[in-house]
């Protein structure tokens, strides 16, 4: 049996960026955030890569990546992610950051994924992020399957193994390092991602340049998204405390790194 994995993810700043939350005039906002060079949610490029390699393993699969962001800035970011892995992009033109209601963006893409022509509800996997770089509240994507009627869920995702009648195992991580293991009859189902299995891939011209024919034309057609935080008030707002202590030390030998971060371990 072969399946729809539809891929849910935004941009979100650089992480090597150094951010500022400020007062905008429709609320908190980021300092020069469009200014801000942009990468595809690391949390969704991962489900994004394993979406690819299952398809790439199940002959007659497809991948959509589905999107709500500023237009231009996806532009930018899909001409490097482009590259990675065959996808085909569906876009919704609105903000995407840590601002932005769940409950709003889960509607936007509900209605960006029922109008994919010639996906079969049948054969669909939702992927996406299990949490995210810009928020992190881990709701979107489950908002959204219940918006599409798929009750079949699973968080924390680092392994999906399909079987030859359609059924698939799934590794969710639980706490204490722990996994379960848990067995599906088969799609429909929402699946968030952790980080998976699998490194990312390295860029492929041809794959790129097939990407773009149809990325391009998404871009241009991409309809306007009604999310944002309308009668959500926030009291204040903070980037999280520094908690690594880092100490820069040159030409120390490998025993002696090792040594103490047993000792550190331990202590």
């Amino acid at each position: 049996m072969s399946y729809h994995i539809v891929v849910c993810g935004s941009i979100v700043p650089d992480p090597l960026q150094t951010l500022e939350p400020v007062a905008g005039p429709g609320g908190p906002a980021l300092k020069n955030e469009m200014m801000l060079p942009a990468v595809l949610d690391p949390w969704a490029a991962h489900a994004l890569f394993e979406a690819a390699n299952l398809a790439k393993n199940v002959p007659g699969s497809k991948v959509w990546l589905v999107s709500v962001g500023p237009k231009a800035k996806l532009q930018q970011v899909m001409m490097h992610v482009a590259q990675k892995v065959p996808f085909e992009l569906v876009v919704m033109d609105g903000p995407a950051g840590g601002f932005v209601e769940a409950a709003d963006t889960a509607a936007a893409l509900a209605k960006a994924v029922e109008g994919i022509t010639g996906l079969d509800k049948g054969k669909l996997l939702l992927f996406g992020g299990w949490s995210s770089a810009s928020r992190g509240t881990g709701a979107t994507l489950q908002i959204l399957g219940e918006l599409l009627g798929v009750t079949e869920q699973f968080q924390g995702v680092d392994e999906l193994r399909p079987a030859d009648d359609g059924s698939f195992e799934v590794k969710e991580r639980i706490e204490g390092g722990g996994y379960l293991r848990s067995r599906c009859a088969g799609a429909p189902a929402v699946l968030g991602w952790a980080t998976g299995n699998l490194p990312e891939p390295p860029n492929n011209p041809q794959v790129g340049m097939q990407n773009m024919r149809l990325i391009m034309p998404a871009l241009q057609k991409a309809q306007p998204a009604a999310v944002g935080a309308a009668g959500v008030a926030y009291k204040a707002v903070e980037l999280p405390g520094t908690r690594r202590q880092t100490r820069i030390v040159k030409d120390t030998p490998v025993d002696d790194i090792a040594r103490e971060i047993v000792e550190w371990i331990k202590g």
